[in-house]
């Protein structure tokens, strides 16, 4: 006969239960802590009214009255604070999801690096962890602010490393697809070969598993995602107008651009955040057992192929927790924008104050945005750590 399963536990209201009284103390302290905070806010709002000092957030649907040097959506002066706040926000997140984007990858690249074999590229990739960890970030971004404003040429002699493409103290101009109809069939082709390319790196994992034998993941991948988005570019028309920048007498028109502040933060960011991802990435790998690298030397294995195929994926469990702390680091640090002039979050925040003088509010609805990005991210960042932790038997 199968064991029979335990009773259940019954609850006990009686205050000589442990979990009965600790369930009240904290109760008790709740209840505690939120009669404080309503004390000091009635107390703060008081003391407000007596001085004439005006509050609420009635102020985010009136007219901001101040325009916005660079954002994603087009802002007018004549509209709320509310969208104001909306376009900081969508100019943080810019910066942020990029910055991550590529400190992981310049991240990863160093931390491999440092474990070479090659004397050059392992002391290199050592000097620059030491040099940008031990830097201060702000310091970091003046230099990059004094290397785009000052060093670089003016506009009129702009440099132009590609055809269409001028790089100068105004910034970065590019050329930019001509939006139509057609480029729906190509996001909607990407989309699939996307898809795509994730079904042939389970099938490749599945394959390795049964077998043994390790199938090539990147290139036939990438080669799915790009032959999608050929397919459906060529079903939509094959749309291939280009608003290409010109350059004229006194700057460059057309085309998309991107400011010196921008750039300067996302290169700040991304070169200051890779230094301790890299550190990140050397300690996870280094934490695999050393019996690993003897297996899969046995096995013949490259060294590439251990790194992608042995290591990183025990190396994760390690990785992950301390890199979704430099992502947290990542985006508040972010708000060091308004150093370089960059119309950030707190940028726009600070404008709004110094106009309305609802100090609290504009710092409560800064406050409420970091909050969420940062739990959106480590709910994120935890999620994809339960994943791939290593199911043991």
């Amino acid at each position: 006969m199968p064991p029979s399963s335990p009773p259940p536990k019954a609850r006990s209201f009686s205050w000589r239960s442990k979990a009965f009284r600790n369930l009240v103390y904290q109760l008790i302290a709740v209840a505690l802590v939120m009669a404080l905070g309503a004390y000091l806010m009635h107390n703060t709002l008081l003391n407000m009214r007596l001085r004439g000092i005006q509050s609420g957030f009635d102020f985010i649907a009136q007219p901001a009255g101040f325009s916005i040097g660079e954002s994603v959506v087009p802002f007018d002066s004549a509209e709320s604070y509310g969208k104001a706040f909306l376009v900081g926000l969508s100019n943080t997140l810019r910066v942020a999801i990029l910055g991550i984007l590529f400190a992981t990858l310049l991240g990863t690249l160093v931390g491999i690096g440092r474990l070479s074999h090659n004397f050059l590229l392992r002391t290199l990739c050592g000097a620059y962890v030491e040099v940008f960890r031990n830097v201060p970030l702000l310091l970091q971004l003046f230099i990059w602010y004094f290397v785009m404003t000052e060093l670089l040429p003016p506009i009129e002699t702009a440099l132009q490393p590609l055809t269409g493409v001028f790089f100068s103290k105004n910034g970065l101009q590019y050329p930019i697809p001509l939006w139509s109809a057609g480029h729906w069939l190509t996001l909607a082709g990407l989309v699939a070969g996307g898809i795509g390319a994730w079904a042939w790196a389970r099938a490749a994992r599945s394959h390795l598993h049964a077998t043994g034998v390790a199938r090539p993941v990147f290139w036939p991948g990438l080669g799915i995602l790009v032959v999608g988005g050929l397919l459906g570019w060529l079903v939509g028309g094959a749309p291939g107008g280009l608003d290409i920048p010109e350059k004229t007498e006194l700057n460059v028109v057309g085309g998309g651009a991107v400011t010196p502040e921008f750039l300067t933060m996302l290169i700040g960011l991304t070169v200051y955040t890779a230094s301790y991802i890299a550190e990140i990435v050397r300690g996870g790998i280094q934490a695999v057992p050393f019996g690993q690298h003897e297996a899969a030397a046995a096995l013949g294995l490259s060294r590439r192929m251990e790194v992608r195929l042995v290591q990183m994926p025990q190396a994760l469990r390690v990785i992950i927790p301390p890199l979704t702390s430099q992502y947290l680091n990542l985006t508040k640090n972010s708000s060091l924008a308004v150093a370089v002039g960059y119309p950030d979050l707190v940028s726009i925040s600070n404008t709004s104050l110094n106009q309305t003088g609802r100090a609290i509010e504009c710092i409560a609805l800064v406050m409420a945005c970091y909050l969420s990005l940062s739990l959106l991210t480590a709910a994120f960042m935890n999620a994809y750590n339960k994943r791939s932790l290593i199911k043991e038997r």
